[in-house]
């Protein structure tokens, strides 16, 4: 599950529906989005996943309000990642950004790994989107317009690396019968190599999520030749 999260009019609602094509309502003003809003899509180079937007948090949020908000901060404290969505634009997001984090703190969601995303560059004068890292080489920050669309890849990669750690890498053959899931797995992860083999069935070499390949292997007609789990950063 990725979660977004991020203080109110930042561009949350926007960004999901980039990334799901929905259509949540939009609206630049307190609470346009007041109960959190989850769509399962597929990512490029993630597979499947389950994306939720939240409320957007606003300044000194008193702590009964936080308290009412439970429910909706629910899918923020258990995201495998938690999209932290910032406008860029904003002179004061340093501080917004602090009063966020002490929520995220707050509802005991400080230790989920974090992205931050620096939306609305297209109101910035000549900036490109772009990806930064830290020492370690992780991507801990992306700059995008949500709104023009620009950057998304950046940010489709940092959840790709971000990821990783519930990858698998295998091998795994279909027989005859089972065509449909080949082209299921295109949708869902990324095929490496494929062949047909002396019998005339699939043999796919594949990248998908743990839990993908759990559900493969539980359909008639699959059968898991090896399997190679990336090491742990």
């Amino acid at each position: 599950m990725i979660a977004l999260a991020g203080y109110t009019n930042a561009g949350k609602s926007t960004l999901f529906n980039t990334i799901t094509q929905a259509e949540v309502f939009t609206d630049d003003q307190l609470f346009a989005t007041l109960d959190s809003t989850i769509r399962r899509v597929i990512l490029p180079a993630s597979g499947e996943a389950v994306i939720a937007d939240t409320v957007g948090f606003i300044q000194d949020l008193p702590h009964d309000l936080v308290a009412a908000f439970k429910s909706t901060l629910e899918e923020t404290r258990q995201s495998n990642v938690l999209l932290h969505v910032v406008d860029a634009s904003d002179e004061y997001n340093p501080e917004k950004i602090d009063q966020v984090e002490d929520i995220i703190f707050e509802i005991g969601a400080a230790k989920i790994p974090t992205i931050l995303v620096m939306n609305k560059i297209d109101c910035l004068p000549d900036f490109e989107p772009r990806m930064d890292r830290d020492k370690d080489g992780r991507i801990y920050r992306v700059w995008i317009s949500a709104q023009a669309g620009t950057g998304i890849d950046f940010l489709y990669q940092a959840l790709a690396e971000q990821l990783s750690g519930m990858m698998t890498h295998a091998k795994i053959q279909l027989d005859v019968q089972s065509a449909y899931i080949r082209s299921e797995i295109y949708n869902i992860g990324y095929i490496h190599n494929e062949k047909v083999d002396d019998f005339g069935a699939w043999v796919l070499e594949i990248n998908v999520t743990n839990h993908y390949l759990s559900k493969l292997l539980n359909k008639q007609g699959v059968e898991l030749l090896w399997e190679q789990k990336p090491q742990q950063k």
